[in-house]
């Protein structure tokens, strides 16, 4: 039991000796090895920001979309609808004609 107790006691050492050489050579790097803080921000500061970032979107779509000149959509004459249902009860015709042989 003394061995082990003597053995994490020098482990820990040399872990802290390490720690001390890893900290001297970041502060030379000029990078800390501490997490940067994380930021909080304010209700109306995000309420601001919000707002500026909708004035920006409506402004975006009022460019690519200017009103008024908007295409209408386009429909089917009867006529082209007739054309496409004749098509295709030909074409069912003949899948039904090809089954009977």
């Amino acid at each position: 039991m003394l061995n082990i107790d003597g053995v994490i006691h020098e482990l820990r050492q040399e872990r802290a000796r390490i720690d001390q050489a890893i900290q001297a050579l970041t502060s030379l790097n000029g990078t800390s090895s501490k997490a940067a803080p994380t930021r909080t921000m304010s209700a109306s500061a995000r309420r601001r920001i919000a707002a500026a970032q909708r004035a920006r979107w409506a402004k975006q779509r009022a460019i690519r979309t200017p009103s008024g000149t908007a295409r209408p959509k386009r429909r089917i004459s009867p006529a082209g609808i007739a054309r496409i249902r004749a098509a295709a009860k030909a074409r069912w015709a003949k899948v039904r004609a090809a089954a009977k042989k």
